[in-house]
């Protein structure tokens, strides 16, 4: 007990820690940053939906907004995309609207009870002053917001002829969109944990031009940044934010720097049903190199690029989406992308007339209680933080090997030469050399294999083809090597999650096929075996702390993650569940 109390006293002093994240944001080439550090600032963010026709924050009939928050926090994120409709700010009648009228009038009276009792506190203020609370409540929560124009008209978003796609539409006139955000700017002027603004959610419809996107784009980006200088800038394309070809050869111009960002969207019914019924490692090559042209070229021209959307069911029975997610997985991975997760949301009060509309691409369940999925959670832990950036240059450039399928990566197993997946955090740093070997950096060690189905191991004698690793397949994602000169294998895991080799998979046309075990991807990494840019200090622990600590234990990292720093507390007591 008296190990247990020194531990939580420990735990208290360096929860209490400030945060290494100093707000606002800025840009610097495609990295978005911390503006007092330049270090870059990864936003691993989750949407979190304000835009139906209740103009609520969906889940506030379930649970308290704090909670909700907490809950984001503990699930990894670090920030919400908070989406709003126009009308919010610039209808007078409903901007002022209460609460409990909004539900009223929708004839929702079950969730007016619910939000009298989880967030009793803004049933009867305005669906303004509540969209407020919310940011409020998140900031208390350390969890930095992106607020997003979704559309004008509370409502479902998105159709092609719904008539609040593109500027000039029913539903969207231009000029009030400038105002709209004019006043959402001006309004979170000095919210600190406001991190930026997305101008408009997936434009798109018959009227849309690139031309027109130019005129106003424009209008709206000076107009936000004149009323709210602080925040990120970010622009949505064209074609459901798919299209962003555009500026690489007609850049945007504008009276401001580092603060421009560019989102995109990607989901598998992006290309419709082109998973299931095509091979995938050919669909998979296909659509990453449509998107590289389409959007991802930003990064090497110097922009930061958003993923502000994507999403799969999370039942896991949706075959084109599961596919999809493998490929996804590893080009964010590739490329370090920022990107927002749909969606947080369980449940929704009302979509598309049906009432508490089960959203099975939610993270939470439809009580907004558990986790819907909680192993697909850990799948994107990984990817939460950053593998390099500015200012994070903790070790030398190197590679980790990233299993999309898992998220996990290739590790070193203790007990010998053999390797099996573990956590990115713990990732060995490997070496792709010319002569296409994969060898754990700063010793003479190399992959290698010796036959079909045999686990790969570390060896010394790296110059023969059962060391020489080509990236083969559409998807370049096969990791294969040549045994004798012959047979053709490809890395892949056991039941285990130990590596082995094995006959490689899907290399035709077979669309019945899925060669999921065996996609990995090389990722360039700058980041040390210690969790990423979340790191507490030595000195910033009270000495207090660092002393009963080093007199129980004998040690403390000059560097250590938060949250190893827990696990390694559990791991010293066997206090699993504890914390």
């Amino acid at each position: 007990m008296a190990r247990l109390a020194i531990l939580l006293l420990i735990l208290i002093a360096v929860d209490h820690v400030n945060p290494t994240t100093s707000l606002p944001l800025s840009t610097n080439s495609r990295w978005i940053v911390d503006d007092q550090t330049d270090r870059r600032v990864k936003l691993a963010c989750v949407n979190w939906p304000s835009h139906l026709e209740p103009v609520f924050a969906e889940g506030l009939s379930k649970r308290s907004m704090d909670s909700i928050a907490e809950q984001i926090v503990s699930m990894g994120f670090n920030c919400v995309r908070l989406t709003w409709p126009l009308y919010l700010v610039t209808n007078d009648s409903l901007s002022s609207l209460t609460v409990r009228r909004s539900f009223q009038n929708l004839g929702l009276m079950e969730p007016i009870a619910g939000i009298q009792a989880n967030n009793p506190s803004v049933i009867d203020v305005s669906l303004i002053q509540a969209f407020q609370a919310v940011v409020s409540s998140l900031g208390k929560n350390n969890v930095m917001v992106i607020l997003d124009n979704h559309l004008s008209k509370p409502g479902w978003c998105c159709g092609y002829f719904d008539g609040d796609g593109f500027f000039g539409d029913p539903y969207f006139n231009p000029d009030l969109w400038v105002t709209g955000l004019t006043r959402m700017a001006t309004l979170f002027n000095g919210v600190t944990n406001v991190v930026g603004m997305s101008l408009r959610n997936e434009l798109r419809g018959p009227k849309q031009n690139i031309n027109d996107w130019y005129r106003y784009m424009q209008k709206g980006a000076e107009a936000v940044h004149a009323a709210n200088p602080n925040v990120l800038i970010i622009l949505s394309g064209l074609s459901f934010d798919k299209d962003l070809s555009f500026i690489k050869n007609r850049p945007l111009i504008l009276t401001f720097s580092r603060k421009l960002v560019f989102e995109m969207h990607w989901y598998g019914f992006s290309d419709g049903q082109a998973w299931v019924t095509g091979n995938p490692n050919r669909v998979c090559g296909r659509v990453t190199n449509d998107i590289k042209r389409m959007s991802g070229f930003l990064v090497d021209k110097g922009y930061p690029l958003f993923v502000s959307e994507f999403g799969v069911d999370l039942r896991g029975t949706n075959v084109n989406d599961n596919r999809y997610l493998n490929c996804f997985l590893g080009m964010v991975a590739e490329l370090d992308l920022d990107w927002a997760l749909w969606t947080l949301v369980g449940s929704y009060y009302l979509r598309e007339g049906v009432i508490g509309f089960n959203e099975y691409y939610g993270i939470l369940d439809w009580n907004w209680i558990d986790m819907r999925n909680s192993s697909f959670v850990e799948r994107i832990s990984a990817l939460q933080s950053p593998f390099r950036g500015l200012g994070l240059l903790e070790t030398e450039l190197h590679k980790v090997i990233f299993h999309p399928l898992t998220g996990l990566c290739v590790l070193r197993k203790p007990s010998g030469s053999s390797l099996s997946l573990g956590p990115c955090t713990d990732s060995e740093a490997w070496n792709y050399s010319p002569q296409k070997t994969l060898e754990l950096k700063g010793t003479q060690l190399c992959l290698q294999a010796d036959e079909p189905g045999t686990m790969v191991k570390l060896g010394t004698i790296c110059g023969g083809s059962n060391s020489r690793w080509e990236t083969i397949s559409d998807s370049k994602m096969h990791l294969s090597l040549k045994l004798g000169n012959v047979t053709s294998v490809c890395m892949d895991i056991d039941s285990n999650n130990d590596i082995v080799v094995a006959g490689c998979k899907c290399l035709n046309d077979d669309s019945q096929c899925d060669p999921k075990s065996q996609w990995f991807k090389l990722v360039n990494s700058t980041r040390s075996g210690n969790g990423g840019n979340s790191f507490v200090d030595f000195d910033s622990i009270t000495d207090f702390g660092k002393r009963v600590f080093i007199e129980s234990f004998g040690w403390f990292d000059i560097k250590i993650s938060l949250d190893r720093f827990r696990a390694s507390l559990v791991l010293l007591l066997g206090l699993k569940g504890t914390f």
